[in-house]
């Protein structure tokens, strides 16, 4: 059976045609030109490369199999600094030479202290970021301040901070400061501030403002209105940025380890250049269990201050 369709209804179909052809056009032209942008990107790498990428590929499973211990249990000791039965007098097989002694008898295993290093590294970097970009939030966002200039200036103050990765920060102050853990403290904290500043005062733009409107006619000033009238709204939701930001900060901390940064990078980067394939699996592994659990506590905490119902968007009823 064939419907006939009105002159309304042929230019409806006419007009769902060329969007559908256009749509269809801009598909294949934006994959074409992924594909050719991939392409030019990985020669460009490969080029660039001293070791010649593509050449050196199939060398990757070399290196992977010359990961592997003698046997499963040398993992475990070397990540708890137990003696080998491998012991030949090198460095290789020495896993308690790098215990740190609290006691004459108790000791902590060097990579677990290393970890805590790391994590030291990330808490108080997230801490100080925290704090200086609740200030400087409420600074940059307008429903607070009224002059645009102020506005303007924090707002690309805390761009420069987060402009640049924090290893690159990194590199810089340990030029300046020396290898240790207190330039990745300074370099992921100034990146926290950026990242953490633009991120809270986007919440506070979108604060309620009838709370501010109500203690303004009752004669508050304007730290009184934010203090009583705005955070208390914001706070759920800057902790569990926080905690978000707590998670890449582990990260980075360990990333700037590898460059002098102190904590659990730097062991690994080491590691891996003396090929010691047991302790270098060790830290791996530890590395993957920190993280995990890092992440499954933030996550938890962070149910726990948002509310469920912040995360029930889009679930079924």
């Amino acid at each position: 059976m064939s419907v006939t369709l009105s002159e309304t209804g042929l230019a409806v179909e006419r007009h769902w045609r060329e969007l559908a052809g256009r749509r269809r056009f801009y598909t294949i032209g934006g994959v074409l030109f992924m594909i050719v942008a991939m392409s030019g990107s990985l020669w460009f790498a490969n080029e660039s490369n001293a070791g010649k990428f593509w050449d050196r590929l199939p060398y990757l499973f070399d290196f992977v199999g010359q990961l592997l211990p003698r046997d499963g249990f040398e993992i475990w000791r070397a990540m708890f600094d137990l003696p080998s039965p491998y012991d030949d007098g090198s460095l290789k097989y020495n896993y308690p030479e790098g215990r740190m002694y609290l006691t004459e008898t108790f000791y902590v295993p060097e990579y677990v202290y290393k970890m805590l290093e790391t994590i030291n590294i990330a808490l108080v970097s997230t801490l100080i970021g925290f704090a200086i970009g609740f200030a400087l939030c409420f600074l940059a966002a307008s429903n607070v301040v009224t002059q645009r200039w102020l506005r303007f200036f924090v707002r690309r103050f805390m761009e420069v901070l987060r402009a640049f990765p924090e290893i690159v920060i990194a590199g810089f102050f340990l030029a300046v400061l020396s290898l240790g853990a207190v330039p990745a403290i300074i370099a992921v904290s100034i990146h926290t501030i950026g990242a953490l500043g633009k991120m809270f005062f986007e919440v506070v733009e979108n604060a309620d403002m009838r709370p501010d409107e109500g203690l303004r006619a009752a004669g508050a000033n304007r730290l009184e209105r934010v203090w009583f009238g705005i955070v208390p709204q914001v706070m759920p939701n800057f902790l569990s940025y926080g905690l978000l930001r707590l998670e890449i900060n582990v990260r980075a901390s360990t990333i700037i380890g590898a460059v002098g940064g102190g904590g659990i990078g730097e062991v690994l980067r080491l590691s891996i250049s003396q090929t010691h394939e047991a302790k270098t699996l060790a830290i791996v592994l530890l590395l993957f269990i920190t993280i995990i659990a890092v992440d499954q506590f933030s996550a938890w905490l962070r149910h726990r201050l948002v509310g469920e119902q912040a995360f029930a968007f889009g679930r079924g009823g």
